[in-house]
């Protein structure tokens, strides 16, 4: 069977020769069968970060599950390819992630959409959608709205894959109630490494399913995901409130994530400066009065935002502004400082979206994003926090770091996703964001590299010294991911040799460097 290809005879030739040997000798083509892949297209070589740029040989945009599962056969199957496939979603890695260096990048957003509600019938039914990997959340939100329902645990920003973000765990300020995305799947289907394409649960290929979520795109490829449906709230009333004592600060988060019934989403961020403090404030329609003093460049002065949420479902036999009540005069933040506002279940969960819509119209989105994310320990939060501000300009600081805390019991051990190894007494554990931004303007390639290099230097020290781990993280070895994994590194390795025994997939990670031995990746 020949290929078919949307590109000239010539460039099929080269392409051909470049998939079948990364020594560039001519070699019999392989036969994918009727697949249209392309050559590399721009979008293939980029992602969020804006950091890394590692080009493709050919695009998959896939029409169907089994376009999929005939790519990844043919390769497992053919004793001359060394090709490497990333299954890339909404593109909003940060370092290359889901890039695949002379490789095949399978376009899944190319995939049609396909979306089935189930609503509960009775009791103690449970309702889910069934969703295509490649779908985006915020149509999984519009969906299921249509029928008064919604996922109960989502990340801030909805406009990337499902795919995509139960491949790393997929959280927001409703995780310390649900857990993660992860927390939330009841079944996969799965075309992995060898192209068999596999339906998992917790009760069938419950190995598989274990692997995959969390996995880092290192064992299969998610095709379809069945995800837990709650009742969608009318609206929400949305809290923020102000500190200068990140004790009481932290206090007070770990006050409202212990009350579950009545709260429904807490986050928080550091108000380094002003931009920090309007910034995060252009989805909050409420007016903010607060007004700090942010002191000198010499002697910087901070404030803590702490945010949270109480879903109103516009019932006869609730007053949610005496829950409010209730809540805050259990809580230390600033005097008068607490602000609250009204809106739509939807407006609220596209809060990150106005964001981006206004930093689109200052031409400050498409910039580098040198983003850190980390795991944190409670026990070690303080000092965390002190090494942070000891690494960053309060002053020069563009972007938002974010701080909030998880809860380690919403989150299942046997899956992949790694965090900081604790007792097991210690339940709250806290997510760190460092959401900075480098406009090209004024950071030219030498001040991110240097930004980078400090940045890694940082996550390390945080890592040797407090037991943080990063989320949606890069490590710069295969030595280093082994450090990050710790104890549980032997069983992602051998799920690796299990589901993806020709190392095929997720290659922009960089955990295995070697396509047919996981043991040289120590």
């Amino acid at each position: 069977m020949e290929f078919i290809f949307l590109c000239s005879r010539v460039n099929v030739l080269i392409l051909l020769l470049t998939l079948c040997s990364p020594y560039k000798f001519i070699q019999s083509p392989m036969d994918f069968g009727p697949l249209n892949l392309l050559q590399t297209t721009h979008e293939a070589s980029l992602d969020f970060g804006r950091i890394v740029f590692n080009t493709p040989s050919a695009v998959l945009k896939p029409q169907s599950k089994t376009d999929i599962a005939l790519l990844l056969s043919s390769l497992s199957a053919s004793s001359l390819s060394r090709v490497t496939v990333s299954a890339r979603g909404a593109g909003h890695s940060i370092h290359g992630q889901a890039q695949a260096l002379d490789g095949i990048v399978v376009e899944m957003e190319s995939l049609p959409v396909e979306m089935e509600i189930h609503k509960r019938e009775g009791k103690d039914g449970i309702s889910f959608v069934d969703v295509s990997g490649g779908a985006l959340w915020i149509e999984v939100l519009k969906e299921s709205l249509k029928f008064g329902l919604a996922p109960r645990s989502w990340t801030d920003y909805l406009y990337l894959t499902v795919g995509g973000t139960l491949s790393n765990a997929g959280i927001s300020g409703q995780t310390f109630k649900f857990g993660p995305q992860i927390s939330n799947v009841l079944q996969l289907e799965i075309v992995i490494g060898q192209g068999e394409l596999v339906t998992c649960s917790r009760t069938e290929n419950s190995e598989l399913f274990y692997s995959v979520l969390g996995g880092l795109g290192q064992f299969g490829i998610i095709t379809k995901a069945r995800i837990i449906l709650q009742d969608a709230p009318e609206k929400v009333k949305w809290i923020r409130t102000f500190y200068d004592d990140f004790d009481t600060f932290t206090k007070d988060q770990e006050l409202l994530v212990s009350m579950p019934d009545l709260v429904d989403y807490v986050e928080g961020f550091i108000v380094l400066n002003e931009q920090s403090l309007h910034s995060s404030s252009v989805g909050f329609p409420g007016n903010i009065g607060f007004t700090p003093d942010f002191g000198t460049r010499e002697e910087p002065k901070v404030y803590y935002c702490l945010e949270f949420g109480v879903h109103d479902y516009q019932l006869d036999h609730m007053n949610i502004d005496e829950v409010v009540r209730g809540i805050s005069r259990q809580m230390s933040y600033m005097q008068s400082q607490l602000y609250s506002v009204d809106v739509s279940y939807f407006d609220f969960l596209e809060r990150v979206r106005m964001e981006e819509i206004s930093l689109r119209r200052k031409g400050l989105w498409d910039v580098h994003h040198p983003w850190l994310n980390m795991f944190v320990p409670k026990s070690g939060i303080v000092e965390f926090k002190d090494l942070l501000m000891e690494n960053i300009s309060p002053d020069d600081f563009m972007g938002l770091i974010l701080i909030y805390p998880l809860l380690r019991n919403k989150w299942d051990g046997n899956m992949s996703a790694v965090l900081p190894e604790v007792g097991s007494t210690d339940q709250v554990m806290y997510v760190v964001g460092v959401l900075q931004s480098a406009n090209p303007d004024t950071c030219n390639h030498r001040c991110l590299h240097n930004l980078l290099q400090h940045q890694r230097s940082f996550a390390q020290t945080a890592h040797d010294q407090i037991g943080a781990k990063q989320y949606l993280g890069h490590q710069p070895s295969p030595l280093h991911w082994r450090s990050h994994f710790g104890r549980r590194w032997d069983q992602f390795a051998r799920r690796k040799s299990q589901f993806d025994p020709n190392y095929i997939l997720g290659p922009g990670q960089g955990i295995f460097t070697n396509l047919h031995s996981a043991s040289s990746a120590l």
